[in-house]
Formats: C-alpha cells, structure tokens, sequence
C-alpha cells in the first residue's frame, strides 16, 4: 500500500491511470496535516500495541487512520469476546460486527516473514533469506527426488508394458514356435516318403473308390428303403380307417341283434296270446303301433346322441384349436376324432404333465426372474449413474452461487405400472407346490410372453408397448433443478428447455453433457487427476451458439482437465482462440484434396500479428 499526500495525489491518479503495473497497487489519499480525531481508547485496545513514528510526516493521517479502523478491544477470554462488539484475540480471531466473525490461519501467527509494520525491515529481510535457503535445499533435494521417481516410474512402466503383452497369450502354444515348426518338418518328411510309395498312394486310391462305390449302393438302398417305407405308413393310415369303419359295423351289428332279440321276445308274446283270423288285423295295427313308438324313441335318442356328440366335439376344437384345426364337428368326423384319441394314447401326456410344471417352475419362471432383475438392476444403475453425474454437477457453478442437480422421478404411467405389476404376479408365490399356482402362472405368464411376440392383429401396438416397457430409461421422468450452493435451496426447476433463452439451453446443455463426459472418464472436479487419456471431439458444437455460453462451455470443459479439439468455422477462432494451444486448418481445393496446416497458438497470434 501507499501512502499519497494531497498535494501529489492528481499526479499519482494520472501516472497510475496511464501505466500498466504489472501488479496490484493500492494508495490511500491522506491529508498530512490532519489531526487524530478524539477518540475514547480503552486500556486493552489494539492502538496501545502500535507506536507511531513522530518524525514522520504522515504521522497525523496515519493515527487517524489507525483510530478509525483498529480501535478494538485485545481480549484473552472468548465469553468477553462474544459479548463486544468488536474484539480481537491473542490467537488471530477478530469480529467487527456481532455477526461478522473472521479468523485467517492461513500463515502462522509468528511468521516474521509475513510482518508488514516496522520502522527497520532488517528482521524481515533476514527471516526471508531463511526461508528462501531452507526452501532452495527443499527444492533441490525434491527435484532429486522426482528424478529418482520419475526414472523408477519408467522402469515399472517398461516392465508393466512388457507383462500386458505377455499376458495377452492364454497359452504357451501361442508362444511356443519350436514345437509346429518340428510337426511340419514330420509332415513334410512323411509327405515325400508317401510320394516315394508310389504303390502305396495308388491302393489307398483304389480303396477310397471301393468305399465310394459302396456308400453309392448303401445310399440307394436307403433311398429304396425309405420308399417303402412311405409306402407302409399309406397302408397303415388306409388299414386304420378300414379298422374304424369294420368297428362302427361291429357297433351296429350288437346294436341289431339287440333289437332281434327284442321283436323276437315281443312276437313271443304276442303268439302267446293266440292268432285267429279275427284277431290277426288288430294284432296287425297293435304291431304297427308298438314298433312306430319303438322307432320314434330310438330317433329321439339318435337325434339326442347326436347333438351331444357334435356338441362334445366343438367343446373339443374349442378347447384345442391347435389340434383340431382340420376337424368338423359333425358326426361323420368321429373317424377323425377317433384317431386323434389313438394317437393321445399312444402319446401318453398325463405321463409329461409333472415334467411340464416342473418345468414351468424351474425354467421359464426363472427366466421371468431373470427378466424382472436385470430390468430393476438397470433401473438402478440409472439412479446410480444420476448420482454420480449430480457430485459432480454439485462442484461446477451454473450461475453465480447456483449449482445443476438432475432429478429422475419414477414414471406416472399406468401402462409402465401394469407391466411391473405382471411381472411381479407371475413370478409370486414360485415355491409353493399346489396345483392352483401353475395353473394361474401359466395363463399369465403366456399372456405376457404372446404380447412380447405381438398378438394377430395387434403387432405394431404390441411391438411400441414392448420398446416402451422393457426401455428402463422410460421408467423416469427426468428433470433439473437449479439450487443454491450456500444451502441446497432450489432456485428453479426445469421440467424441459422451454421457455428459455437460446443462451440458456445451451448453457444447460453444456452443463449436464461436461458431467456426463466427467461421469463417463471416471473424473471428479478439482480433484488430482490421472495422466490417463481423456479425449473429446466436439464437431462444430459452436457453430450456432452465442459467444458467452461457448467461453463458458470451454472454461467448464477445462475445469475437468479433458483433452478436446474443436472443430469449428474460421468465424469462431477468436471466441475459442484463449482456450487452445494447437490451431489446425484445413483447406479443400476445389473438392479434389485436402491440405493441413498445424501450429502453435503463440504462432499463430504472431502471424495474425504480422497480417
């Protein structure tokens, strides 16, 4: 600081307001014959401890100005301390105000290299030599140190270098040269001794003929074989209906003989009673009635057996499209039915029905566990990922005294919600052993796994509803908050970029897109960074965004120590010119080759210079 009479001060202000320093300067106005103000100093205060040189021309203005701003009670006691107003301790802690409290431990209190006040600086000047030589041998003996490190750091990076690439080989055969080298020379030898056996080559050739004329005769047999057998299985399924309808013959032929039996045991009767020609004609007409009755139950109950089987066969086709796909439900059908009956017998299913539940429980229930994890999993390591990208978020400054944290917020979609809600009934209750649990399981689980394939006639709803479902990112809703640095305070909430200024979108954007690279790099801000490799290529990013939030981007993207190179027009190079070290130009010659032109920014500022 300096001290400047009235008299220079118009020449100083000028001087300084002309001059570049190259320093910060800081000069009071006095007035030299100004005379200390009355003022009441207590016995502990602060004045009590600074004498004032009396020869000194300045001695007035400086007792005023020592009377202004240090007349503070010196106490040993923080209960005193609290209750002034204004009050300093032996330790360096002071208060101006009963709010504002201030401590600067910064520098050791007895630092003599730190003093400022004195008549003779010679203390000070010997203190500083002190220091500079205690600091010089420090210097050295760390610049030691670094070579030492540094040359060591190089040897295990040789060495670390070396084992990468040796543990690149999951074997020694992949190193191992000797051993293949040896077989091809065996080979080779073999091969000519082959060649040489002239005889021996020309039987193995009539050999692999033979075989080959053999496999041809085999082939055809086989071929002869499965026409036959083609043959058989028509016989088969002709023998199959034959057998069927000689069994509907069978059932009718039991059927009449039952009926003989019947009319036999009637006319028994009826010759029981006597025939004369007077009665014959009434026993005619009593005839006609009985057997007209006998036949119209008899149609009665062929009508009803009819309807129930048609009924029972569409009750089937319902219950199995699938299977009976081909099958009509009518009478003439039965052979069919028939047949497909002999091959569920044949087939034997109750016998696979405790495999299929078992399978059930253990296969695809499990996949639907699988399933139901790795979405959940993914769902958290979306809020983990949030939070990563928030700490760092929480050391970059948004606006002044503001910070930018991201918010994801589970969906309000009923159509996301339904679909959690039947994964998690599906796969409720897997252990327990009742009949009931398979049953319902299999409806649901089949309900979800035909809507994942796509239903007939609803594929392309089906197909958007299983991108939107299995996508955990849409399971959130995000959004941002801007808070106060001081105390977490939200300052405003951004729901999307609406209603923003140009400069504000991009501003945002810049900053959640630093974070996310710094999430992805595994980088924290201001903390010591590896020497590892931390690339970004922004392709004419700046093209269209205002000059401020391009220095602001470049001044966030420098706070993470990330190694960028922009691509941009010529229009930008003096908005991003204090932000680089390497300029790169290139030129395109009428479309035909392209030319690079590379140079340091000292450089290019020097031929700018020079026009």
């Amino acid at each position: 600081s300096l001290l400047v009479d009235t008299a220079h001060y118009e020449a100083v202000a000028e001087y300084v307001e002309r001059t570049h320093l190259g320093g910060k300067l800081v000069y009071l106005k006095v007035d030299r014959d100004r005379k200390p103000e009355a003022a009441e100093i207590g016995a502990d205060s602060l004045l009590n401890k600074i004498e004032v040189k009396a020869d000194s021309p300045f001695a007035g203005a400086l007792e005023s100005m020592l009377v202004a701003r240090f007349n503070i009670p010196c106490v040993t006691s923080l209960d005193v301390f609290r209750r002034l107003k204004r009050a300093v301790t032996v330790h360096g802690q002071f208060k101006t105000s009963y709010e504002r409290h201030e401590k600067d431990d910064r520098h050791a209190i007895g630092d003599r290299s730190r003093w400022v006040l004195g008549w003779d600086n010679a203390e000070k000047l010997a203190a500083l030599r002190s220091e500079y030589d205690g600091l010089a041998e420090k210097t050295a003996y760390l610049v030691q140190a670094i070579e030492k490190i540094e040359q060591a750091l190089r040897n295990m990076t040789a060495l670390r270098d070396s084992l990468r690439d040796l543990l690149a080989f999951e074997a020694f055969s992949a190193l191992d040269w000797y051993t293949p080298s040896r077989r091809i020379e065996e080979l080779e030898t073999e091969r000519d001794a082959l060649q040489e056996s002239s005889d021996i080559i020309a039987e193995l050739t009539a050999q692999l003929q033979k075989v080959s004329q053999a496999h041809a005769a085999l082939k055809g047999e086989l071929d002869a074989l499965t026409s036959e057998l083609g043959k058989l299985e028509q016989q088969i399924e002709d023998l199959q209906l034959l057998r069927n309808n000689a069994r509907l013959l069978v059932d009718n032929a039991e059927a009449l003989e039952t009926l003989e039996e019947a009319v036999e045991a009637f006319a028994g009767d009826l010759l029981a009673s006597g025939l004369t020609l007077v009665t014959i004609e009434a026993r005619k007409r009593e005839v006609l009635r009985h057997f007209a009755a006998e036949i119209e139950k008899l149609d009665k109950r062929i009508i009803r057996s009819r309807e129930k089987i048609v009924r029972d066969m569409g009750d089937f086709n319902a219950a199995f499209p699938v299977a009976a796909k081909e099958f009509d439900a009518a009478v003439e059908s039965a052979p069919e039915y028939r047949k497909k009956l002999a091959e569920l017998k044949r087939d034997d299913l109750p016998r696979w029905r405790k495999r299929f539940k078992s399978l059930l429980r253990e296969k695809m229930v499990q996949h639907f566990v699988t399933l139901q994890y790795t979405l959940e999993q993914q769902s958290s390591e979306i809020v983990e990922k949030i939070d990563k990208i928030n700490a760092s978020l929480r050391d970059i400054e948004y606006s002044e005294g503001t910070y930018i944290t991201l918010i994801a917020e589970a969906v309000k979609s009923a159509e996301i919600r339904e679909f959690k809600a039947q994964l998690k009934a599906a796969i409720s209750g897997a252990i327990l052993e009742d009949n009931s649990y398979d049953e319902q399981k299999f409806l649901q689980i089949k309900a979800i796994i035909e809507r994942f394939n796509g239903r007939e006639g609803h594929s392309d709803e089906d197909r958007r509803w299983r991108k939107r479902v299995t996508d955990v990112r849409n399971w959130f809703d995000f959004s941002t908050a801007e808070r106060f640095v001081s105390d977490d305070e939200m300052k405003e909430y951004y729901t999307d970029s609406g209603g923003k200024s140009g400069g504000q979108k991009e501003k945002l954007a810049y900053t959640v897109l630093a974070s996310s690279l710094a999430f992805q790099f595994g980088l924290e801000h201001n903390r010591i960074q590896s020497r590892s490799f931390r690339f970004v290529m922004i392709d004419e990013a700046f093209g269209r965004g205002s000059d401020e939030s391009t220095r602001y981007a470049l001044r966030l993207f420098g706070s993470l120590d990330l190694q960028l190179l922009v691509i941009t027009p010529k229009q930008k190079i003096n908005v991003i010119e204090p932000y680089v070290k390497t300029v790169h130009f290139v030129h395109n010659d009428a479309g035909r080759e392209s030319s690079l032109i590379s140079m340091r920014i000292e450089e290019f500022r020097r031929r700018k210079e020079q026009g």
